[in-house]
């Protein structure tokens, strides 16, 4: 069975795990710093180092009026990076918004952790999932809340023209 490439190049399955990917990380970015923590650990402790400490730096943020007009700088936003490498080979990474150190290295971890063929589907029954529900039910909150504060406008006509 052959590979189908994609535009840039990849084999499919290649672009279908770095899609995955992509999605654990907005998950583990989107999440809070201590339910981070909590879920990592959790997890068996495993030998890493520091490619890049975490550290933090700003970020400028790009926006665009109705989503649709010209993009114009909107502000600088503090973002925590951080990458490590595990015994093992396996490279992770992670950028945060926020100053916590400790939620960019653990994250970074996770990242490189889930990478693991070993561990992957513990990471997403352990860690990723609780996140996502965590997230969506904090989000369905917010949704329930603003909906309850929603004010119906309307006009009445009058029959004098």
């Amino acid at each position: 069975m052959t590979e189908a490439s994609t535009p840039d190049g990849t084999s499919s399955h290649t672009a279908g795990a770095q899609l995955e990917r992509q999605k654990i990380m907005a998950t583990l970015a989107a999440a809070a710093p201590d339910a981070i923590a909590e879920k990592f650990h959790a997890l068996q402790a495993a030998d890493y180092e520091l490619v890049r400490q975490p550290e933090t730096g700003l970020v400028m943020v790009r926006g665009r009026m109705g989503g649709t007009g010209n993009p114009f700088n909107l502000g600088e936003v503090t973002v925590t990076r951080c990458v490590v490498r595990l015994a093992t080979g396996e490279t992770g990474s992670s950028y945060s918004l926020g100053r916590n150190k400790e939620k960019a290295l653990h994250t970074a971890l996770i990242d490189a952790r889930w990478q693991r063929d070993e561990e992957r589907a513990q990471i997403e029954q352990d860690i990723i999932t609780p996140l996502a529900e965590a997230h969506a039910a904090a989000g369905e909150t917010v949704k329930q809340e603003t909906e309850a504060t929603k004010v119906n406008f309307f006009t009445m006509v009058r029959g004098d023209n």
